[in-house]
């Protein structure tokens, strides 16, 4: 079980800078009226950082802590969703670059530890 936990825990590492880096990416397709590749790269990045907060969730059960809100990141689904509703690319693409990309940029560094047993 132990293996399976720290295999996890490194995908989870390496995940956050994917996102870092496919934030960006969004950002420049949505600026540069690429919608369509941009919408793809969203759906990539919610299913992405959906199963980052599954992971946190279920590493607190197994009494890991990593210090990420997890309720941060679902706000970041909700002001993508209602930037895409009103079709503002603009909006969207700030919030990729301007709060998204700096979120996961100060988090990539932050490790999981045991606590308690």
């Amino acid at each position: 079980m132990t293996d399976i936990i720290y295999e996890t825990q490194e995908n989870f590492y390496q995940y956050i800078q994917r996102v870092v880096e496919g934030a960006s990416t969004i950002a420049d397709y949505l600026r540069e009226d690429k919608i369509g590749e941009a919408m793809q790269l969203i759906v990539q990045f919610s299913e992405g950082v959906s199963w980052l907060t599954q992971v946190i969730v279920l590493m607190r059960e197994h009494r890991y802590y990593i210090d990420i809100d997890p309720s941060k990141i679902n706000k970041f689904f909700v002001e993508i969703n209602e930037g895409l509703e009103r079709q503002d690319y603009v909006i969207t693409a700030d919030m990729f670059e301007y709060e998204i990309q700096p979120f996961f940029e100060e988090i990539k560094e932050k490790r999981f530890k045991k606590v308690g047993e």
